[in-house]
């Protein structure tokens, strides 16, 4: 099985998906499909059905692709919404592998293989893409969850990675100057390649079950299971007996007790995104209410991943400026997050962000109007204006809404946006804790000792090459990467057409000298013949190329 998982192999077969599912077309006219601005009723027609065969295609691609799909769900502002709405139906429940395939993984890595357990139910209480879930009872009687990542699945990952990973390089020189500058393709696949690969590895979410478990301490009515025991590919865990959030009896809890977990999630969440971690997938369905402890229980640590505290600073600073509306502080703290380049136009993008920002004084999270909705519109705006999104930035608001969309689940009556502001000394105290905490300002601490004791020196310097007028300012001018490419460009088709245009004189001149000028050239007809046509092709393909860059841009 191992030796049929190949590049050449895979390149078939994702040629053979997209062929059958009618897809091809897309790699010839990729200027029909519109990123930004309004759509007619055909359009919208036509991009919700090549979302539908998407999604078909990435279904029968399997693990890596279905992956793929849920990771671009998040990149509202690069996938027109009628693909993404077809996406976010890719379901990562599948049919089952047989129990002996899976039994030979538990049975190569754990010490004691099968005879872990007393007894194991060979059907499935979950099956993903990547791992399926068994119920067991260990020998000393506790009752457990077995996570067993599938057979080979690894392997196929890589080598589907490395396909699309080509293949996005590829696309990224292709796209338009001012798109290149504020989207990361091939950093957006290595993001979501690295969250994927952790997802194989048990080892890696048991750690960030142990570090959440640590965060989360403070919390009575919040916990995440124990775990048993761990290899590569085989997670033993606490087993919880109850439902998750969508499916749990309404009068299992009082309004009291879904309160109280409400506001322990909430603030459980804050101090995580406060500390740059993120949890990318916090839906109801991956959290259970115990029927014993009647605690909340987190399950599911495979997607999970850290973002830069700054940039999770700017974010709670532009909700709170927001809710006061203070829409100037709130867009200049979301300046914070997104990055201008060189084709923004800051006095636009601003005035944008002050548009939209005001709309979000009084939201609330059952409107459309909601937090995480907020991000991903700042992220959509910083790519109408060419800036730079961070990569990790759509997963963290896509937890962020996730969150949102828990709260609304358990406790309807309290709004999700109250709780947060509740919250709002705990944050202050994490910002100011980061801010004057002296490895964060070491630098600051060592370059002042520097600048103080090397200033006399330096200053001897500047004023011995002023006494002797040697005192010179070398300014060196550098353009852009874009700038220089463009630059190459229009210098190679007017050289193109300098001698488009020498052929086509050349062979004018021996055709106007007539038939007794041509007679004196060995083959003067197919010369000039050849030197005429030679000048319209190079001409042709000089206008091609201009036409071409246009349409890109």
């Amino acid at each position: 099985m191992r030796a049929g998982i190949t590049r050449g192999r895979r390149y078939r077969a994702i040629a053979r998906a997209l062929s059958k599912h009618g897809l091809l077309h897309l790699f010839q006219d990729r200027g029909r499909l519109r990123l930004f601005g309004r759509r007619a009723r055909a359009e919208e027609d036509e991009l919700r059905q090549i979302g539908r065969r998407l999604r078909l295609v990435f279904e029968e691609l399997g693990p890596t692709f279905i992956k793929l799909g849920q990771v671009l769900v998040t990149r509202q502002e690069l996938i027109p919404e009628p693909i993404t709405q077809e996406l976010a139906e890719l379901l990562d429940e599948v049919p089952p592998m047989p129990f002996p395939y899976l039994a030979a993984v538990m049975e190569d890595e754990l010490p004691g293989g099968l005879d872990t357990f007393e007894w194991i139910d060979p059907d499935p209480i979950g099956s993903a893409s990547l791992a399926q879930v068994y119920k067991a009872k260990l020998k000393d009687g506790r009752l457990c969850a077995v996570k067993v990542v599938r057979p080979l699945v690894g392997d196929l990952f890589q080598t589907d990675i490395a396909i699309i990973r080509r293949l996005v390089r590829r696309i990224q020189r292709r796209l338009p100057p001012r798109l290149a500058a504020s989207v990361d393709l091939p950093g957006l696949i290595d993001d979501y390649y690295s969250s994927s690969k952790n997802e194989l590895d048990m080892r890696i979410e048991a750690r960030n079950m142990e570090e959440h478990r640590r965060i989360a301490a403070e919390f009575e009515t919040l916990h995440v299971p124990t775990i048993y025991e761990v290899t590569e590919h085989v997670l033993v865990m606490e087993y919880i007996d109850g439902w998750n959030l969508k499916e749990f009896p309404v009068d299992f809890l009082d309004f009291e007790e879904r309160f109280t977990r409400m506001v322990d999630l909430a603030h459980y969440y804050i101090k995580t995104f406060v500390e740059g971690f993120y949890h990318a997938d916090p839906h109801g369905s991956n959290i259970m209410i115990d029927r014993h402890s009647r605690k909340a229980v987190m399950l599911d640590w495979g997607m999970v991943g850290r973002m830069d505290s700054l940039h999770t600073e700017a974010i709670f600073r532009m909700l709170l400026h927001c809710r006061l509306n203070q829409a100037e502080d709130a867009a200049e703290a979301a300046l914070d997050i997104i990055q201008p380049t060189v084709y923004t136009n800051p006095i636009h993008l601003k005035d944008q962000l002050r548009s939209m920002l005001i709309h979000y004084v009084n939201s609330e999270q059952a409107s459309r109007y909601n937090w995480g909705n907020m991000v991903i519109q700042i992220i959509t705006i910083g790519m109408k204006n060419a800036c730079r999104i961070p990569n990790g930035l759509a997963l963290w608001a896509k937890g962020f809404s996730a969150a949102e969309g828990t709260a609304r689940w358990l406790c309807p009556e309290i709004t999700y946006h109250t709780v947060v502001e509740s919250a709002d000394v705990q944050i202050l105290r994490r910002w100011l804790g980061r801010r004057f905490n002296y490895r964060a300002n070491a630098s600051l601490v060592s370059e002042t000792a520097k600048l103080i004791g090397t200033l006399p020196r330096r200053l001897n310097k500047i004023l011995d090459r002023l006494v002797w007028n040697d005192l010179k300012l070398v300014v060196e001018g550098r353009l852009s990467p874009d700038v220089v490419r463009s630059t190459n460009r229009m210098v190679s088709r007017f050289t193109l057409g300098l001698m488009s245009a020498g052929f086509f004189v050349g062979g004018a001149v021996l055709v106007s000298s007539g038939p007794a000028g041509l007679a004196v050239v060995p083959g003067g007809r197919g010369l000039a013949a050849a030197v005429l046509w030679g000048s319209a092709v190079l001409a042709l393909g000089v206008l091609w190329s201009a036409f071409r860059s246009r349409r890109q841009g």
